[in-house]
């Protein structure tokens, strides 16, 4: 018996219900299409490793769905809470399917090799009966919960099928039909939760035990979930890391694959950042924890991806679609052919009736269903496993299309670490020692990556900064000491008519240096020059060849003045470049990218946030951390390497192949037994055999995106 789980990530205006029987795809649409027709339902939301559904909804609404359900033969639980917890598979019972198995075989070797009398009747009705019974009496049951309701699920049609074959005497296969289905259902539905539970490994990895300080000197193992923000934790060699945190003290090298999917451990030392659950390889370290359990990046990874699961891409709801009209046709196909076929082919009435049946077994749709949330799974899966976040099936599916990917300069071609290089006096009036408290105090109140890189790069006191005001693109402006100052952009300047032609040649031989230059000026004109220079990411030249290869055009939109992102593009190998964008300008270039095709945009999730929502994909790069590109973007790059970007679009191509395979194998054998039916070619346990073996197959060939190799 499956253990219920608790919920994950559900807000309060929504019930958890625990559905056993929800076990595959195919029951999820039959749910679906139930539910359809029931007013005041706001979202339905499958989780099928869990057997959970989240349904939002009216009180009327809920009485209404819950009584349908258990008409369905789905009878759902409430749950209560807010923790994940991922059940364990309900055991099967192979013990009973073998035996049943045997019996269904003792059934049809009788019948063959012992001579017609009464006992020997009487023995394979009672040994086909056994198996019937001892395989599929909770087929029948939602069978014929489901013919109250007059739908047709594959439990009615096998019910109808079975029961039709024992009523013509074929007795020994009816038990082997029965016996087969409910071996094949098992061997699927594990095929299937492997690939549904492969991101659920991730859980694991997080630890349950913490060792937290409870007072200076004094340690004690804690759980994970009664960790607050700030305490401070120990970690020893081979341990995971139970929370996000920052180290305090120590040196180590961490494994970060699992939030990251960096091959090589991380050296990590005082202010670094360290994640949950990764491992802590080579020396004792003391972090403060940053985070709760519930909100750590490998937590939020791990909801990201179940969200991901449980949304439905635009080729899953036209397979979904097709299913439904597909069953009843068949359907109708084989009540024809059980009134038609005497007259028309010259079948008796018992014959006919028997190519019917076989016809309602291949009328079941559970290859065709199970093909695209099986495979789509797997490769949301895949990309988690490399650090790559894809929120949803159709982002999986749009990342093959595109044509152009536009890229920001800053932390994703380049490393997004800059240094500051230069700073130059330009008002001699002032003391040197003045000028840099100033510029420092004003950087040291931003997170723009070149305001970090001048805060780290000026020794100098941190003054109070009153009146503080940040533009988009531009730069800082507030009050230091009473004075106005502004930390700026040379447009700024220029807006601000602070602007020199001796200023201009400055600021033009640091750009020859691939530096980005932020002036510091009060009311009256530029104090100093501050010049900062951002590395190219190594892997950075390669990343562009990759996805130059796959066909993409590549462009370069950059806030950076034209010598820097001109200079920075020439190294990375992209020819198109835009430089002194804002923001805003950014998503208005990518919006005329459009017009060339598909367009993704790159960016770090933070300033480029609207030409991320602009793109037909948006990625955000080196993500781990950071909130609001996990909020911003439609692809998560957790890590800083660029080639991840065509590591994605070469999994969705790939996904996108093997959708279409497995719908074609699915409807190319359903079609080869339709016709073998209609001739008389094909017995009941062959259709059986096909129809959950092709089952088997399309999960097969999905589970193999779980093994993608990226070159």
């Amino acid at each position: 018996m499956v253990s219920p789980p608790t919920p994950s990530g559900l807000g309060p205006d929504g019930e958890v219900w625990w559905i056993p029987a929800l076990d595959c795809a195919t029951e999820e649409l039959e749910i679906r299409q139930a539910l359809s027709d029931v007013a005041g339902i706001v979202e339905l939301r499958f989780q099928l490793a869990s057997h959970s559904l989240l349904i939002r909804a009216d009180a009327a609404a809920l009485a209404q769905a819950e009584l349908l359900l258990q008409r369905l033969g789905y009878p759902p639980q409430r749950l209560e809470g807010t923790a994940a917890s991922t059940p364990r598979a309900a055991p099967v019972p192979w013990a009973r399917m073998l035996l049943a198995l045997l019996l269904a075989a003792a059934a049809e070797a009788v019948n063959v090799l012992v001579p017609g009398s009464v006992a020997q009747q009487a023995l394979v009705l009672g040994l086909s009966a056994s198996a019937i019974g001892l395989a599929g009496l909770a087929v029948y049951l939602k069978g014929l919960a489901a013919l109250r309701q007059g739908r047709l699920n594959i439990n009615a049609l096998m019910a109808v099928a079975v029961s039709g074959a024992f009523l013509i005497g074929h007795w020994p296969e009816a038990g082997m039909v029965m016996a087969l289905y409910a071996l094949a259902e098992a061997l699927e539905a594990q095929a299937a939760d492997r690939a549904r539970q492969a991101i659920g490994n991730l859980m694991q990895l997080a630890p349950e035990l913490a060792t937290v300080e409870l007072r200076p000197g004094e340690w004690a193992r804690t759980e994970v979930g009664h960790v607050v923000v700030g305490q401070r934790l120990r970690v020893e060699p081979g341990e995971r890391i139970p929370l996000d945190g920052v180290v305090l003290s120590g040196r180590s090298a961490v494994n970060q694959a699992p939030v990251t999917g960096e091959s090589l451990p991380v050296d990590k030392a005082g202010g670094d950042a360290v994640f949950a659950g990764t491992l802590n390889t080579d020396g004792a370290l003391e972090i403060r924890s940053t985070c709760t359990a519930a909100t750590s990046t490998l937590a939020r990874i791990i909801h990201a991806v179940e969200e991901a699961q449980a949304s439905r891409a635009p080729i899953q709801r036209f397979v979904d679609r097709f299913a439904a009209r597909y069953t009843p046709v068949v359907f109708l196909l084989a009540l024809l052919v059980a009134l038609l076929s005497p007259g028309l082919l010259g079948l008796t009435p018992l014959e006919a009736v028997y190519r019917a049946l076989v016809l309602l077994v291949i009328a079941c749709p559970c290859a065709l269903v199970i093909a695209t949330p099986v495979t789509l799974v797997s490769g949301l899966t895949a990309a988690a496993r490399r650090g790559i976040v894809i929120k949803g099936g159709l982002h999986l599916e749009q990342a093959r299309n595109l044509r152009v990917l536009a890229f920001d300069k800053t932390g994703t071609l380049t490393t997004g670490r800059p240094r500051l290089e230069a700073f130059e006096v330009i008002d001699s009036r002032i003391p040197a020692g003045q000028l840099r408290q100033w510029a420092a105090s004003l950087a040291c109140r931003s997170d723009h990556p070149i305001s970090r890189a001048i805060a780290a790069g000026l020794d100098a006191e941190r003054l109070p900064v009153e009146e503080l005001s940040a533009s988009g693109g531009r730069g800082l402006s507030g009050l230091v000491e009473g004075r106005p100052l502004w930390l700026a952009s040379h447009r700024w300047i220029q807006e601000l008519g602070l602007d020199t032609p001796e200023l201009s040649e400055r600021i033009r031989q640091q750009q020859q240096r691939a530096r980005s230059v932020s002036l510091l000026a009060d009311a009256q004109g530029v104090l100093a020059l501050c010049g900062s220079a951002d590395p190219l990411r190594p892997s950075a030249a390669r990343a562009v060849e990759r996805l130059k290869h796959l066909g993409l055009n590549l462009v370069m939109l950059s806030g950076d003045n034209a010598l820097t992102a001109e200079l920075v593009g020439r190294q990375a190998g992209i020819e198109r470049v835009h430089s002194g964008l804002l923001p805003e300008q950014k998503l208005e270039l990518v919006l005329a990218l459009q017009q060339e095709g598909p367009t993704g945009m790159v960016g770090d999730g933070i300033n480029d946030a609207p030409a991320l929502a602009g793109a037909t994909v948006g990625f955000a790069m080196g993500a781990a951390g950071s909130d609001t590109a996990m909020d911003t973007a439609d692809v998560v790059v957790m890590d800083d390497d660029p080639n991840r970007l065509a590591d994605t679009i070469l999994l969705s191509r790939q996904t996108w192949r093997v959708l279409w395979q497995n719908i074609g194998l699915a409807l190319g054998i359903k079609a080869a037994f339709l016709l073998l039916t209609l001739t008389g070619s094909a017995t009941m346990w062959q259709a059986v055999v096909a129809d959950m073996g092709t089952s088997l197959l399309v999960i097969a060939n999905g589970l193999r995106l779980l093994r993608q190799r990226w070159a």
